[in-house]
């Protein structure tokens, strides 16, 4: 077997090998571990995993490289990040600790709509210099696949100028991105007492201008969330968007229990995000779907609070639980998945 690189006595190759499908409830505890293993690359691309002797054995490598009896595993994936924005909150950090809540700073002016003023005014160009060194510190950090949102335009042509700017990100970054349209991030300050009419812009015009790109992002995404979107809204834009063939994703159960797991399960959803406050009914249908839990534990982490997603119910339930960074510029300006582990 020939290969360019052969990566040989690690202590530990974590395989993460499982059926198809994500790993549920019990089954996360195995991680495919071959001890004193190997990794055979030909063209980029992992070509075999095993035993280190096997593996010497069995493969002419034009490059080997020893482990030196360290950890070889995948790269991290991040299924959740705001990662194109300009500008930065850290006013906002003082207001928290002075006791205000992510809903009175954001009530006040800040929060999603202080970024969203600072993002409209950045040229493309700026976005891209300011994401840049994100993405770089990720990739640091060993993650390998991101998915980012736009939704800190909150406007057509803005969307499509943060939309623009990960497609950019895509043809140069060495690790893999996914995009998401998030233009239902929040009602912006010029529809506020209209929010219907804001949402029939998502519908009627957003959609359809996202959807017509040359290459238009995999999911739509909606903060279903008191003060952003309800029940209801989020379930025209998300059944919406699922007409038009996009994957649906959806912030739920932040900071308020509205339903939306529920409406998650209801349309395919492929995630529920944060569910911090998740009823146990509602963690016992989500563990039973096939939508995918998400935790960001860099949130509640960064907004000082004590609750966190119920990730072993959700476990013990037989769902199937992912980590991400939530990586933002005003709760969880975090490029690091190692953290979100730890914590």
């Amino acid at each position: 077997m020939q290969a360019d690189l052969l990566i040989h006595s690690a202590a530990q190759v974590i395989t993460l090998a499982s059926p198809a499908g994500p790993k549920r409830g019990a089954a996360m505890r195995d991680l495919a571990i071959i001890p004193d293993g190997a990794v055979a690359i030909r063209d980029g691309r992992i070509l075999d995993v095993g035993p280190s002797d096997e593996l010497r054995s069995q493969v002419r490598a034009a490059h080997s490289l020893s482990a030196g009896g360290h950890l070889v595993l995948p790269g991290f994936v991040d299924p959740h990040t705001h990662l194109v924005w300009a500008g930065e909150r850290s006013g906002e950090f003082e207001m928290r600790v002075g006791g205000a809540t992510y809903m009175e700073i954001m009530a006040a002016g800040g929060g999603i709509m202080n970024t969203v003023r600072q993002t409209r005014a950045a040229s493309l160009d700026d976005l891209l210099s300011q994401t840049r060194p994100r993405l770089a510190r990720m990739l640091a950090h060993g993650t390998t696949t991101v998915e980012i949102k736009s939704g800190y335009g909150l406007g057509t042509s803005h969307e499509l100028k943060q939309l623009a700017a990960i497609r950019r990100l895509q043809a140069e970054s060495p690790a893999t991105l996914v995009a998401t349209f998030l233009g239902a991030h929040a009602i912006p300050a010029e529809y506020r007492g209209r929010e219907d009419a804001y949402v029939d812009l998502v519908v009627d015009e957003m959609l359809p201008a996202v959807a017509g790109l040359a290459k238009p992002p995999a999911f739509c995404d909606v903060f279903c969330e008191e003060g952003a979107f309800s029940v209801e809204q989020s379930r025209r834009i998300l059944a919406a968007a699922k007409e038009r063939g996009f994957g649906l994703k959806i912030h739920v159960d932040e900071f308020r229990a509205l339903g939306g797991t529920s409406l998650a399960v209801e349309l395919g959803a492929t995630s529920a995000d944060h569910l911090v406050c998740t009823p146990e009914n509602e963690v016992e249908r989500l563990a039973q779907s096939d939508t995918i839990a998400v935790a960001l534990p860099g949130t509640p982490f960064g907004l000082g609070h004590h609750d966190y997603t119920p990730a072993r119910a959700l476990i013990d339930a037989g769902g199937a639980l992912a980590l991400a960074t939530d990586c933002n510029p005003g709760t969880s300006w975090c490029e690091n998945m190692q953290l979100m582990i730890a914590l």
